[in-house]
């Protein structure tokens, strides 16, 4: 393993490095911050994001805990193998990631879910529920009412894929669609910086991304099928859960807040005014009620009782 970040550069804010490491033949990329023996935040991002989404956690988190925050296969800075020799399925990356987790030691953790990574996160969980101190989710589902009338779309893809995959595959590139998921309807559009989806739709436009995002695209029904699943694992582990949401986000409903806080006993539900990527409308605000509700909710966890048994890892 070693460290990506330029020794000529000012020091990272918050402290943050950049590392790859060895994981099952790929080169897998996470950005890290926070003390070595701190309890560990396991940041997973959504789609079409990376680690990079999460830089607003490491800005206000880092000092009292340690942030990693892993860029699946396909995305970000880890490697990219061609869909024809790579498997992207979410049951696949959720393996990946664990193998990530384990190569880092990684004994407890606290998950923060987004999008993708709520199927790839919910798998974590279920395989490994003694490793989860608590869930912050923010705009990942695990109910069918959580999906809005854009997903009429993606179950017509699933159903014929060969008929509607040049239809998602435009989808893909569509500047649209990225406006939408950053701004979600509010206006005025000036207030919103455009690199957001811009860098996003430069991102998809990589070679090989198209079949990337269209396999995971396609494999999406199998998150939707696991839902009940996912469901019963809060039910029967209870794991502290705080639910952040963007209330202007087209693509996850309110519904689908409401139904995870309903599901998790003891859940607090916070719903916020942003949009999907709510770190970049509320950065500082869901920090500062993720501190609060560890401190509450997994009091153990953050004052690192279980520290001792953690294994560090030594760039």
């Amino acid at each position: 393993m070693h460290c990506a970040s330029s020794g000529a550069a000012a020091a990272p804010r918050a402290g943050t490095t950049y590392h790859t490491i060895a994981v099952e033949g790929l080169k897998i990329f996470y950005r890290e911050a926070g003390p070595k023996d701190g309890p560990v935040l396991l940041l997973l991002h959504g789609y079409p994001s990376s680690s990079r989404m999460f830089e607003p956690l490491f800005a206000h988190l880092s000092e009292r805990y340690r942030l990693i925050a892993p860029d699946y296969p396909g995305f970000g800075y880890s490697d990219a193998p061609p869909a024809d020799r790579f498997d992207y399925t979410f049951a696949h990356l959720a393996q990946i990631v664990d193998a990530f987790t384990q190569a880092l030691g990684l004994r407890e953790y606290a998950l923060y879910l987004q999008d993708y990574g709520g199927p790839i996160g919910f798998r974590l969980a279920q395989a490994h529920p003694e490793r989860v101190a608590a869930l912050v989710i923010q705009n990942a589902v695990i109910h069918e009412a959580g999906l809005s009338a854009v997903w009429e779309k993606r179950r017509a893809y699933w159903a014929q894929r060969a008929d509607h995959e040049p239809a998602m595959r435009s989808a893909l590139l569509s500047e649209a669609a990225g406006i939408a998921r950053h701004v979600g309807g509010r206006e005025p559009l000036e207030a919103f910086n455009p690199d957001a989806w811009m860098d996003e739709i430069a991102f998809l436009r990589r070679p090989e991304q198209a079949a990337i995002q269209l396999d995971l695209a396609y494999d999406y029904q199998s998150n939707v099928a696991a839902y009940p699943a996912w469901q019963g694992y809060l039910r029967e582990h209870r794991p502290p859960v705080l639910v952040t949401w963007g209330r202007h986000d087209p693509i996850f409903t309110l519904d689908g807040a409401h139904a995870i806080a309903n599901e998790a006993p003891g859940a607090e539900l916070h719903l916020l005014e942003a949009g999907h990527f709510a770190l970049e409308d509320r950065g500082a605000e869901i920090a500062g009620l993720i501190n609060d509700f560890l401190l509450r909710r997994a009091p153990g966890f953050v004052r690192g009782t279980v520290a001792a048994e953690r294994v560090n890892i030594l760039d």
